[in-house]
């Protein structure tokens, strides 16, 4: 594995960085990192944080001295293989995409010169990286979307988004997984509960993972324990 740096950023806050730019490569690369150094490194670490193209380790200073562990950290990751895993499993989220409960569908069609069936089609229709988590639990930054896809944000962002609610935005797509402000574009709402305080991983997926939306009707929808309120 390939490591640019591993720098200590604050007291307590190590930064491991892969690369300078956005790369799907780097992702199963950075969840095979941190699951080795959330075995090796166990009751040292308070968190660790994967992103785009670094990854944030949090230490316990109680237990571990941060600048002691530069090194340790830089051969635990020496020649570490992408993870496998990640590059095998691919988590499919139900969506019942309709301007009722998707109500950017139309708008983003228009955007686009083609038809809400199209768009439907198009979302549906790719497999989506999962890159990082962040802005609220379990909120898991998916993609990169096709370029018949890629929609600008809201002007003005909704003051709320309801949750389960299947959004894109630029070149990413989400799913929200508490209700909450927002300015992505709603196509559509999942019956999936994508941040569940009560399961033991609580969240269906992980960075690394690849994720696929399946088009579902109302009737679907609401079997499957979704609410459109």
């Amino acid at each position: 594995m390939n490591v640019m740096a591993v720098d200590l950023i604050a007291v307590d806050t190590l930064l491991v960085r892969f690369g300078d730019t956005v790369d799907e490569s780097l992702v199963p690369r950075i969840r095979a990192a941190c699951d080795r150094l959330a075995e090796a490194l166990a009751g040292q670490v308070r968190d660790l944080v994967p992103a785009y193209a670094t990854l944030m380790i949090v230490v316990d200073t109680r237990r571990a001295d941060p600048l002691a562990l530069i090194e340790e950290v830089r051969g635990l990751l020496a020649d570490l293989p992408p993870s496998v895993e990640s590059a095998q499993r691919i988590v499919e989220i139900p969506v019942w995409y309709d301007p009722s409960v998707g109500p950017d569908l139309e708008r983003v069609a228009r955007y686009h010169d083609a038809t809400v069936e199209d768009i439907v089609r198009r979302h549906a229709g790719d497999t989506y990286r999962v890159f990082a988590f962040g802005f609220a639990p379990g909120f898991a930054y998916l993609g990169p979307v096709s370029d018949a896809l890629v929609t600008p944000r809201l002007d003005t962002p909704r003051a709320h988004v309801p949750l389960g609610s299947v959004a894109l935005a630029e070149r990413q797509t989400a799913v929200y997984p508490v209700a909450t402000p927002g300015g992505w574009n709603l196509l559509g709402r999942t019956p999936l509960r994508m941040f569940d305080r009560q399961t033991p991983n609580l969240c269906p997926v992980k960075t690394g993972d690849r994720v696929r939306f399946v088009s579902i009707d109302r009737a679907e929808f609401h079997r499957l324990g979704g609410e459109r309120a």
